[in-house]
């Protein structure tokens, strides 16, 4: 039984993406995303909000090492060696997102959201590449609280990132304050 989005995205969510959305939209950015564990489901969630779509650039769904490799450059000795879900691979998988798209800023999320040998449940891995800037990476530890749960949690921790890496460009742009002598 699919559980994706039962219940629906919680209202702090579609909030931080409507946030997120309109920053880009002021700042005249596009976004991408790669996504493993989460399917598909930041993309479609930057591309719901009406009236600041447009700012979303594409998305990657590369659930595969195959498709992280193929779609995105990940280095075949990366995912052989740090595997998919590791620091490694998630800055390669924004990266990738950046060099296969128009976009300014990209994010990636790759994880366990279920557990198994060498394999620990609600473990992510993210990070966020803007060009011109070094890669941002985080790594999160959700635990053992179920499929959606992680996926719902690596969402809002993806938002942050593009909010977070937003709100840095803007404090940039404005002009410093003089003080009086």
């Amino acid at each position: 039984m699919a559980e994706a989005l039962a219940p629906p995205l919680p209202d702090d969510i579609d909030r931080l993406a409507a946030a997120v959305l309109q920053a880009a939209c002021a700042a005249e950015l596009r976004l991408a995303s790669a996504e493993s564990c989460t399917g598909g489901l930041l993309a479609s969630l930057l591309t719901d909000i009406p009236g600041k779509s447009h700012a979303f650039e594409r998305g990657f769904v590369t659930y595969t090492d195959e498709a992280k490799h193929e779609l995105l450059g990940v280095p075949k000795d990366i995912l052989q060696s740090a595997g998919a879900v590791s620091e490694p691979c998630a800055v390669a998988m924004a990266e990738g997102a950046l060099k296969h798209s128009h976009a300014d800023i990209a994010v990636s999320i790759t994880g366990f959201t279920e557990g198994g040998p060498g394999a620990p449940a609600g473990l992510v891995h993210l990070a966020c590449a803007r060009r011109g800037q070094a890669t941002r990476h985080r790594v999160e530890r959700f635990g053992d609280v179920g499929r959606a749960e992680v996926r719902l949690s690596a969402l809002r921790v993806a938002l942050t990132l593009f909010q977070d890496s937003l709100s840095a460009l803007a404090a940039a742009s404005r002009p410093a304050l003089r003080r009086s002598p």
